[in-house]
């Protein structure tokens, strides 16, 4: 039986002479309700100092990563930009998928406030009892305080709030990677810092719809 298509995949490298390149894929984005046929928001990015992240973690985020040969087992940290389930929802799969393959290696989530309960909430939901397992590897959930800076995973975050109705304060993420830079909004079209969170960045977006990515080379 034929395969059916997979939905289309971007991947882009951002390189520089002093640092080693990195590459990111868009696993998934896609809107809620999977128009077009794309995965919800799923962004992997990879570089060589650092263990595979994620951008957002859709429910559909395993199927995607998985139909694109990426690794969850391999993936450190997860950063959510806020708390609907084609952002988050994805998590308690990918932490069971984690446990059921035996992963041992620790994988922090970071989010807004609020992620921790609503993690557990998700859990509880969709698989009762598996938020209170014994798992063979650390789980952590770092809270990002809006306008704060912080190391999660070795990555240096600043987060923003943003405007995007939640149920928590939704959040433009900024990383840094060496000497690399990338501006992520979520599903806000433009910070409430009026990108100052991206450090006077001009990004450019490299993906349809209301959320955009940018990166500086």
């Amino acid at each position: 039986m034929a395969q059916p298509p997979r939905p289309p995949v971007c991947s882009g490298l951002m390189n520089s002479p002093a640092q080693p390149p990195v590459t990111v894929t868009f696993a998934g984005s896609g809107d809620a309700f999977g128009s077009g046929g794309r995965y919800q928001a799923c962004i992997h990015i990879r570089s060589q100092d650092h263990p595979p992240f994620l951008l957002d973690c859709g429910a559909t985020s395993l199927s995607a990563l998985k139909a694109r040969d990426l690794d969850p087992g391999e993936i450190a940290a997860v950063f959510i930009s806020h708390l609907h389930g084609d952002h988050f929802g994805g998590l308690p799969f990918l932490i069971l998928d984690g446990q059921f393959t035996r992963r041992t290696s620790p994988l922090t989530v970071a989010g807004p406030p609020g992620t921790a309960a609503r993690l557990h909430q998700a859990m509880e939901v969709s698989f009762p009892g598996s938020s209170k397992v014994t798992r063979r590897f650390p789980l952590d959930v770092v809270e990002l305080t809006p306008g704060s800076t912080t190391a999660v995973a070795g990555i240096e975050v600043t987060s923003r709030e943003v405007n995007h109705p939640s149920g928590a304060p939704p959040l433009a993420l900024r990383l840094t990677i060496g000497d690399k830079i990338i501006a992520y909004t979520g599903d806000a079209a433009r910070p409430r810092c009026g990108g100052q969170c991206c450090g006077g960045l001009r990004s450019r977006p490299v993906a349809a719809g209301p959320a955009a990515l940018g990166c500086r080379p």
